[in-house]
């Protein structure tokens, strides 16, 4: 559940830096797996629409209003000469640019070829500075204007030379609107903060405010691909990056501006006092399968954005990104294969480990073994996370995910005790009150008084723990209120110590010797995944403290694995019912033990037949 906590406001420095490492590793878990799974959607595809180069489909699906296309060909063919400019403009509209100097050309560009340009790489490169242009320090935005032609080509409509159909053309927005929140937050006790005073006026007056950033580096791929598409057979997001002409024959080189590499540590703020700006454009070529790999994360941000109701990008955000993009940059790449395969089989265990809990709890009939406590303790555990999200303005997908997490969570106190709706006595004489009883399994047997002595046990270490965090996080950190400073020290309490809390069921594992009523499918599940964290623990760039608290779960589960090798079940042992897994329809006796057991039962057959001779008839009864 911590997983996917946003990071904690002010300076809890201390509550936030285990909620971010958890949520950055689901960050690049989806988009490893959201990579993959658009690739090979892809790869499908392609196969379905021609498959290599230069071959056809003959069977292109119907498009829109029941009209079939033919494959289409590249309207660029291998080793086609191309130039391209790019004009910078403050307006997203393309109609007054050439009345001014491109700000970069390049001619006589062979298409397919991987070895031009200065460094025969197929890149070519620019860098420039400039003064800042007015829009820019009026918070405005600064767009870069791309044309692609054939060579001898024109881009501008109103010269002899000017063929529209055979024109790419693309834009780009260089500079970035981020929010910026600001928190009013101090030390409880001595009133100080470490914020300055504007940053505390503007915290009085709104939450966040979106400024206007600048990055230095911008790279513009076109796409090398000769595959014969179809038009209306393409997939999200091809379907909206390859473009047909006007017959449906021919079909132009996706254009792709690329700036997935641009930390958000790199991006500066432009206001008014900024006199320059700094601009490095790279061109180069791109193949088909690269380009998929990131149009698939630009689809997921844009999906994000979507989901979320939220257009700008916050420095949190960012900041994730930014880990993600380092372990990917200083990650050896066969690592990094090894953790897209280990990272889908993760989301499967996950999966799996869900499923199997829901159903133990549906079919479980006894709670002997099982601490109740513990179940009680996760709800706890579950509401202090979602109102700690909530404290903190996290994204309403997370908050939702959080919530049902919490409510199945609640449902299965319904599952460990018995819960009735007294409707006489009423909460202000209008809200029916809820009564709980332990179930009558767990009363009957030794389980309830073992989890209670766990639990006594388990507060002699948790409520000095609890008090001592409280203290710290109280003299050394900022915080809002009182309100957040109860919920950040009890969230990260729990984030650092709340393994803890899986010990009461290993202690009545201990007292009763055996394992046989625990959910061990789940937990099998659950045990993987817990070593594939400690994989991405070694891949991603983290403190050395918090790579070991990531075997903090390791130990308690191996721990399980001891206990069930320990209390193993024994075929031979005879239950309460007389059976066992050599005999399941019973232990067989000796010849001495079905002797005795004949004698007994004849003498017993015939105690009623004693007892009939003996009871005097009605007519002796009135003789008498």
């Amino acid at each position: 559940m911590a997983d996917q906590v946003a990071p904690a406001a002010g300076g809890d420095a201390a509550a936030a830096a285990p909620a971010e490492q958890p949520g950055m590793w689901g960050m690049l878990k989806g988009m490893l797996r959201n990579m993959f799974f658009f690739w090979c959607v892809s790869s499908l595809l392609k196969g379905f629409t021609g498959g290599g180069q230069g071959q056809g489909n003959s069977t292109a699906p119907a498009a829109a209003g029941g009209a079939r296309f033919p494959p289409s060909r590249n309207l660029f063919p291998v080793g086609q000469l191309y130039d391209f400019y790019m004009y910078l403009s403050p307006e997203e509209s393309r109609f007054e640019l050439f009345d001014e100097t491109p700000f970069w050309q390049e001619l006589g560009i062979k298409y397919g070829s991987w070895e031009g340009g200065p460094n025969n790489d197929g890149s070519f490169e620019i860098a420039k500075t400039f003064p800042t242009p007015e829009s820019l320090q009026n918070n405005g935005s600064l767009y870069l204007h791309v044309f692609v032609t054939k060579s001898g080509q024109s881009p501008n409509p109103k010269d002899r030379s000017y063929v529209k159909r055979e024109v790419i053309y693309g834009n780009q927005q260089l500079n970035k609107y981020k929010k910026k929140f600001y928190k009013k937050t101090a030390n409880l006790i001595t009133g100080k903060s470490d914020k300055t005073d504007e940053e505390l006026a503007k915290a009085e007056v709104m939450k966040f405010e979106v400024l206007n950033f600048w990055h230095p580096n911008l790279t513009i791929n076109l796409v090398d691909d000769q595959t014969n598409w179809s038009k209306g057979s393409l997939p999200a997001p091809l379907d909206e990056a390859v473009k047909f002409d006007p017959t449906g024959m021919f079909y132009k080189p996706i254009l792709f501006f690329n700036n997935y590499w641009n930390l958000g540590a790199d991006y500066q703020p432009i206001n008014d006092t900024v006199k320059e700006v700094n601009l490095t454009l790279t061109f180069s070529p791109m193949s088909l399968f690269k380009y998929q790999l990131y149009a698939s994360q630009q689809m997921r941000n844009k999906w994000s954005s979507l989901m979320s109701g939220d257009f700008f990008e916050d420095d949190a955000a960012g900041d994730d990104q930014d880990q993600i993009k380092q372990a990917l940059l200083e990650t050896s790449p066969y690592l990094l294969g090894i953790t897209v395969v280990v990272s889908l089989l993760h989301t499967v265990f996950e999966f799996l480990a869900f499923k199997n809990d829901i159903q133990f709890w549906r079919s479980r009939k006894s709670l002997e073994g099982l601490s109740v406590r513990s179940v009680v303790f996760g709800i706890f555990q579950s509401a202090i996370v979602f109102l700690y999200i909530c404290d903190n303005d996290t994204n309403f997908v997370i908050k939702c995910s959080v919530f049902v997490g919490l409510i199945i969570e609640m449902w299965k106190i319904q599952k460990v005790m018995d819960v009735t709706v007294d409707y006489q006595n009423k909460y202000f004489g209008i809200i029916p009150r809820l009564n709980f009883a332990d179930k009558g399994s767990y009363l009957e047997s030794d389980t309830k008084v073992y989890d209670q002595m766990a639990f006594k046990y388990l507060s002699w270490l948790l409520f000095p723990l609890l008090g001592g965090y409280a203290v710290y996080s109280v003299m050394y950190n900022e915080h809002r209120g009182w309100y957040s400073f109860v919920l950040s020290m009890l969230y990260g309490f729990l984030l650092t110590f709340g393994f803890i809390t899986m010990t009461p069921q290993l202690f009545i594992n201990y007292k009763l010797k055996s394992v046989a009523h625990l959910p061990w499918r789940m937990l099998s599940y659950k045990f993987i995944n817990t070593f594939i964290d400690d994989l991405f623990a070694f891949v991603i760039k983290m403190p050395t403290m918090y790579r070991i608290g990531c075997f903090r779960d390791d130990i308690v589960f191996l721990v399980y694995l001891y206990q069930r090798w320990a209390y193993r079940v024994d075929p031979k042992r005879t239950n309460e019912f007389g059976t066992s897994g050599e005999h399941p329809t019973g232990v067989p006796l000796t010849e001495e033990e079905q002797k005795a057991i004949d004698a007994a039962a004849a003498a017993k057959a015939a105690e009623p037949a004693a007892e009939a001779v003996a009871e005097p008839t009605p007519e002796e009864k009135k003789t008498n």
